[in-house]
């Protein structure tokens, strides 16, 4: 994950002409099918991650309130759709409006991180620890790669977002600062990441763990404390989401809004208010995560379901990113007058990201893949849409070579659930 946070960091620096980079990047390195790809891609993780923000309030409530279950009941989604439509109309009113509440919301979501580490630290227990280092009972006999193989998709999850700063790249000041908020997104959130993990894995064995409700930080704060723990990760968490969502609401908007603009939508997402907000790819965005959240309804594991499917729709447009810097990088492309060092830097660097994110095509699984062609095949209809309106044709020969094979792993994609192979 670092090396694609370095080649995000890295493209900001050789390439400051191109907005929104998890799009452009695709589309200037491998064309306008390849660019809608990735913004439509990307778009649509942020879509679904977003359920998976409700779906983890409603859990958390749940623990209080039955009826909301692990947030998956008819109760839960009725309530989650209501805060789904809610925050629309909230980011309607303004861009400013809504990233004056992003700002509070951060500074109230540190604390109960920050008490839980501390407390947590100085309960833990070294022998505990210690064999938590090994998995636990469950994992014995697993081999370390099936291990690491299994938490591959959560991974990518966890660090969805340290290319936010690219996404909003057209309203930096100097375009080395974006580069400079990747790697400082990244390692903020490695640091959040491995001392939550480090210091739950002292107080409660792996298994014990494993059995707790979502969000299981609560479960283990209560473990050393008690009750009023749980009740203070709980509020934490809700805030933290809340702020969550509503930052990506803004840049799934931003992310269909640029691409619009550029002529590789339909003209109707590139539609603003006076007060800035995409008022189209807003309303879009939240459309198709109603959809999604209603269908959490037909899923064994609603939170899974949608926190794999978040993860496997953005592998496609992290992988045009790093091709493109490896391309550029080979070809010298934008490197004339610099060090050679600095170009042989940025092989390895894109050659490292590009195999780390086909290894996580394959290690993570094709189940989620082909679940994801099922969304992707059918947005072409946007593409043909934005060709129209230019009167332009719908496809060259290589791009039409591209849909055939989207359709063909959505046709795989619907077998497999036909036929029990894929579970969702």
């Amino acid at each position: 994950m670092l090396t694609l946070a370095f080649a995000f960091q890295t493209l900001a620096v050789r390439r400051p002409q191109l907005d929104a980079g998890i799009y452009a990047y695709a589309k200037a390195g491998f064309g306008e099918y390849a660019g809608f790809f990735s913004a439509f891609g990307y778009w649509a993780s942020a879509c679904v991650g977003n359920v998976t923000y409700w779906v983890l309030i409603m859990s958390t409530l749940g623990a209080w309130f039955p009826v909301l279950g692990n947030g998956d009941t008819f109760v839960a989604i009725a309530l989650a759709s209501a805060g789904l439509w809610g925050f629309f109309l909230l980011v309607r009113r303004g861009v400013r409006e809504a990233a004056a509440v992003n700002r509070i919301v951060t500074v109230a979501k540190i604390v109960p991180i920050v008490v839980f580490v501390l407390i947590a630290l100085f309960a833990l227990r070294p022998e505990v620890f210690a064999d938590n280092l090994f998995g636990g009972a469950a994992l014995e006999g697993t081999p370390l790669f099936e291990q690491v193989r299994g938490t591959m998709l959560v991974t990518v999850f966890v660090f969805i977002g340290v290319e936010g700063a690219s996404v909003y790249s057209r309203h930096a000041r100097r375009r080395r600062d974006v580069g400079r908020a990747t790697l400082l997104g990244f390692l903020s959130v490695f640091a959040i990441f491995a001392s939550v993990t480090i210091v739950s894995f002292g107080v409660l064995p792996a298994d014990e763990i494993a059995q707790l409700r979502q969000p299981s930080m609560a479960g283990v704060l209560e473990a050393v404390v008690g009750p009023w723990g749980a009740v203070l990760v709980s509020a934490g968490l809700i805030v933290s989401v809340l702020g969550a969502y509503l930052a990506w609401t803004l840049i799934a908007a931003e992310v269909m809004f640029v691409a619009a603009r550029d002529g590789d939508m339909p003209r109707f997402l590139a539609r603003q208010s006076a007060k800035d907000v995409p008022t189209s790819a807003l309303l879009s965005s939240t459309v198709l995560a109603q959809v999604f959240l209603v269908l959490t309804l037909l899923s064994n594991d609603a939170f899974a379901f949608a926190l794999n499917l978040t993860s496997a729709l953005v592998l496609i447009p992290f992988l045009f990113v790093a091709a493109y810097l490896l391309k550029i990088a080979v070809r010298g492309d934008g490197y004339a007058g610099l060090d050679g060092r600095v170009r042989r830097r940025d092989v390895v660097l894109g050659a490292l990201a590009t195999l780390y994110v086909l290894f996580l095509l394959v290690a993570a699984g094709l189940t989620y893949v082909f679940v994801s062609f099922l969304i992707y095949a059918p947005a072409t209809v946007f593409f043909a849409m934005a060709r129209r309106e230019q009167g332009r044709r719908v496809f060259s020969s290589r791009e039409l070579v591209v849909f055939v094979a989207s359709i063909a792993g959505a046709a795989l994609g619907v077998v497999g659930l036909a036929l029990g192979w894929i579970n969702i």
